[in-house]
């Protein structure tokens, strides 16, 4: 049991690093997502396209993905519905 506590300790922070060396890049993006006022940006940027109709000018890439992210978010308000009402048919009254 020592043997392995010691070979634990030796291999920590080589474990550590690596773990960390691993993580930066998708830190770095999660912290960037995450930042409200570039959410808030964003929004406003949606909005002004719909009031603007530059959303005519999308490339079909644009277009689709936009079409995948808003179909994702309303597959996950509908499985929060199933979990909700703990069950795929109505409500129990």
């Amino acid at each position: 049991m020592a043997q392995f506590i010691r070979n634990l300790v030796a291999k920590t922070p080589a474990l550590v690093n690596a773990a960390v060396t691993y993580s930066q890049p998708q830190l770095a993006t999660f912290w960037y997502y995450t930042k409200i006022p570039r959410a808030i940006q964003s929004l406003k940027k949606i909005v002004n396209s719909a009031e603007t109709g530059s959303f005519k000018q999308f490339t079909v890439k644009e277009a689709v993905l936009n079409d995948l992210v808003a179909t994702e978010v309303l597959m996950w308000f509908y499985v929060g519905e199933i979990i909700g009402k703990r069950g795929i048919t109505g409500y129990d009254v």
